[in-house]
């Protein structure tokens, strides 16, 4: 009876602070949540698909060009970058925010890159786009390749930057999918990942820019506390458990791909291998162009925005000349 009673002693008093402290963390995340939308508003437009909310901005006049941003991020990445300012003189400038991030929904389901495929297909076809130049980054360019796959009308070429292919073994992916699990990523990611990536996110963004330094107009500019609210939270987490399946399946068609392609990728890309990734996928395309920026990291398109401008300037013109 003793032992029975010095337990209940400490028992309750823990599970009492326990769930005390979850809902502090609870509060505390809600809460930074609104502040950063306040601070933050959505810089472009809401379209419905499929009763999702889709938010998009488009820029420019000219052809159609698709920026299709990677894990973690959103449509600010392009914006921050300065290649948006450079290809909006001569092309219609189309950035997605993906399911889940910035101010796009994200219902349940696997939002694989072919399930992203089909949504962006749904929203060109309404912004009255037939044909364009289509541009991913890191994740993003499994979504560009799955729409060139399942809607080659559409898409007249590809430029992939700094992108992951082939299935690998990856400890990132391990660690930052818990968010993904229901019921308990859920309970995680409204109490105890907000404060966890609060303090890794700095140490995360250095190793995006790596070797190179992060550079002070992302560092100034982009909304880095968007990306701690728990949706893009688990967005984040279900897109880095899908990552390496979503290799496997779609590594069995890129031979299949007929529309020009360009790769390009910084040569010290510490996020996504370059020999076992952009530079096997080169391989594997006969016909594709690789252009390696030495020296830069995972965030090509920051750390040599006019390589990847002339990247997509390739691939409009490779697209022009085959067609000629």
């Amino acid at each position: 009876m003793m032992q029975r009673s010095n337990t209940q002693g400490w028992l309750v008093p823990t599970l009492l602070g326990s769930a005390v402290a979850l809902g502090a963390s609870a509060l505390y995340a809600v809460s930074k949540t609104r502040e950063s939308e306040r601070r933050t508003p959505p810089v472009g437009r809401l379209m419905t698909v499929d009763g999702l909310r889709l938010h998009y901005v488009e820029r420019g006049r000219g052809e159609p060009l698709v920026l299709i941003h990677g894990n973690g991020t959103m449509i600010q990445d392009f914006l921050v970058s300065g290649i948006v300012d450079e290809l909006t003189k001569r092309y219609r400038v189309i950035i997605f925010d993906r399911p889940g991030y910035g101010y796009s929904d994200r219902p349940r389901g696997l939002w694989t890159p072919r399930a992203h495929a089909t949504l962006f297909q749904k929203a060109l076809q309404q912004l009255g786009v037939t044909q364009a130049v289509v541009l991913g980054h890191s994740w993003g360019s499994l979504v560009a390749v799955a729409l060139a796959l399942q809607a080659p009308q559409l898409v007249r070429s590809l430029v992939l930057a700094s992108g992951y292919y082939y299935p690998t073994l990856r400890a990132d992916v391990i660690l930052s999918s818990p968010p993904a699990i229901p019921v308990i990523g859920d309970i995680l990611r409204y109490t105890v990942s907000p404060l966890v990536g609060r303090a890794l996110l700095p140490g995360m963004i250095k190793g995006m820019f790596a070797p190179a330094p992060v550079p002070e107009r992302f560092d100034r500019e982009f909304p880095k506390e968007l990306m701690l609210r728990p949706l893009q939270l688990r967005a984040s987490a279900e897109d880095a458990a899908l990552m390496t399946p979503s290799a496997m399946e779609l590594q069995e068609h890129y031979r299949e791909l007929q529309q020009p392609v360009v790769i390009v990728t910084g040569a010290d890309d510490q996020i996504a291998d370059v020999g076992r990734q952009s530079e096997r996928l080169h391989r594997e395309l006969p016909g594709s162009e690789f252009i390696v920026v030495p020296g830069m990291g995972h965030m090509i398109h920051h750390l040599a925005p006019e390589q990847v401008v002339r990247a997509v300037d390739r691939a409009s013109a490779r697209t022009v000349a085959e067609a000629a």
